[in-house]
């Protein structure tokens, strides 16, 4: 598990600046058309003190801290679940999973951790954007979490769950998929090359 949390923190490194690249273009309300480029050009010049190396990546990593708390729950909830689904489906059965089975254990795994972190996503998003819908500048997630529960109110930390679950399950479902897939070509080669070795 704390190789799978160092993962995230590094790949984050490069999903954190798209997220907020792509968020910022989806919510731009000023008139024009929005580029990769112009957008990216004006994030650099954000300079915010609450976010990650500002100075150098202006607002590049803005709402880093949260997707991190985000993705590593994530992925605590979502791995020991596909690996209990596939033991428990295999006892059940009387013999291992199939290919298939796995990538369902994997779906339902990513929709359980999906739906469960779904509040930390609303947090990140909005961290993302930078300003409440007033132009207000966030501070931190905690002032996000109180704007939003002032407000809003809590139902707002569950927005998006039934598509965050469903493209989240999908997308459990083809990786876990193709995860058993190259586990089951590759497996019996490293046990025929490990067979040879003195």
């Amino acid at each position: 598990m704390i190789a799978a949390a160092i993962g995230e923190m590094v790949a984050c490194l490069v999903r954190v600046p798209t997220e907020v690249v792509k968020s910022k273009m989806q919510t731009c309300s000023e008139g024009g058309k929005q580029t990769v480029r112009s957008t990216l050009i004006s994030v650099l010049q954000e300079k915010e003190a609450n976010a990650f190396l500002s100075n150098v990546t202006g607002g590049l990593y803005r709402g880093y801290g949260i997707t991190i708390m985000r993705e590593v729950p994530f992925a605590f909830i979502q791995f020991p679940i596909y690996e209990q689904a596939k033991i428990s489906w295999g006892e059940f059965q009387g013999r291992e999973v199939t290919l298939v089975q796995a990538a369902v254990c994997g779906s339902f795994g990513g929709a359980i951790a999906s739906a469960v972190t779904t509040p930390l996503d609303v947090l990140k998003t909005r961290m993302m954007l930078g300003k409440d819908s007033k132009g207000v500048p966030y501070r931190n997630a905690m002032d996000v979490f109180q704007k939003i529960m002032a407000d809003e109110g809590a139902s707002t930390l569950l927005s998006g769950i039934r598509p965050r679950v469903l493209w989240i399950s999908i997308g459990g479902f083809i990786f876990f998929g193709a995860y058993e897939f190259a586990s089951s070509v590759v497996s019996p080669l490293v046990d025929d090359r490990r067979a040879l070795d003195p």
